[in-house]
């Protein structure tokens, strides 16, 4: 009889052991990224401002791995042209291998998962919640949206996008807060203004078919409320409001004198030609013809610590809303 209880207790404890060993096998391990997805550029000067916001990204989060990704074809296809040529990598050697060989964000988001990255947050650096911001949310939504039999072959976990950098529409977080933070961050703008005795000029990229005005102006607001002593006036190289705004503006004020500075994450092309340079329909042509002496900053939103730490916390939003635990 005792030898009958041993081999039943001997029994049971092999059947628990094969079960705990079994569960092991089968439990799921969450992995999580970060994909940030940039318009890009392909000036090289300008990388900073987007290099600037990764850092920022990886110092808040240290054991979570941070990719880069470019929304735009064109520029995506002048970096891969780039990265065939030997001398080209030779020439510029600060230059990143991750930018050199930049993918788009299906691409980069398929690479995470295929190296067993399930939960994934995609937060963009674009300013706006515009037409290019809702493409990549619909991106992220349909790859998010795939479903399987088995549950355990599902290629994401938790797939979630962040939110621009002027906010977007949601009773979550209050796109009147994030276009306050945002206008807290420009600061070193203001008092390099002050320091001039000038108005504060931004130009934002804008769109032609997508009605995007409405936030920047709104950003706008909120930079008079909160610095009253700088006239700030924002303008848009697409769409509303336009640079005929920022002129009517500056003559009803009687502005002699401005800081002009991009408003957008990187002192790209726009930045370079369209705002500043020498060519009669620049912005700066614009205004000195109109008697405005101007001062253009050629640096990207994201070389600014400030701005750059709005879409590290969007990130963390993101984030927090979905359960998902960066580190």
């Amino acid at each position: 009889m005792q030898l009958r209880s041993i081999f039943f207790v001997v029994v049971l404890a092999v059947l628990f052991t094969v079960q705990a060993v079994q569960a092991e096998e089968h439990k799921v391990e969450h992995k999580n990224a970060v994909v940030l997805a940039m318009f890009g550029t392909t000036v090289e000067p300008a990388l900073k401002a987007l290099l600037n916001i990764r850092t920022r990204l990886e110092e808040q989060y240290p054991h979570t791995p941070v990719r880069i990704a470019f929304t735009s074809n064109i520029i995506r296809r002048i970096w891969q042209k780039r990265a065939k040529d030997p001398n080209y990598a030779k020439a510029h050697p600060g230059v990143p291998a991750d930018i050199l060989h930049v993918q788009g964000p299906l691409a980069t988001i398929a690479n995470l998962q295929d190296a067993g990255y399930d939960t994934i947050v995609v937060q963009p650096t674009h300013i706006a919640p515009a037409e290019e911001f809702l493409d990549l949310s619909s991106y992220v939504d349909a790859l998010a949206s795939i479903d399987t039999i088995k549950k355990k072959f599902k290629p994401f976990h938790k797939l979630v996008i962040g939110r621009p950098a002027l906010g977007t529409f949601g009773p979550k977080h209050p796109y009147g807060e994030d276009i306050r933070v945002a206008a807290r961050a420009m600061k070193e703008d203001v008092e390099r203004a002050r320091r001039e005795g000038a108005a504060l000029v931004y130009m934002g990229h804008g769109n032609d078919y997508f009605p995007s005005g409405g936030s920047y102006l709104q950003f706008e607001d909120a930079m008079r409320t909160m610095y009253p002593d700088v006239l700030t006036v924002i303008g848009t190289v697409e769409g509303f409001p336009s640079l005929g705004h920022v002129v009517a503006q500056l003559r009803h004020a009687g502005v002699k004198k401005v800081v002009i500075r991009a408003f957008m994450v990187v002192a790209g092309d726009h930045a370079h030609n369209d705002m500043a340079g020498p060519e009669p329909d620049s912005w700066k042509s614009v205004l000195e013809k109109e008697g405005i002496a101007v001062v253009p900053v050629l640096e990207g939103l994201g070389e600014n610590d400030a701005f750059a730490e709005i879409f590290v916390r969007h990130a963390g939003d993101a984030a927090a809303d979905a359960g998902i635990d960066l580190k």
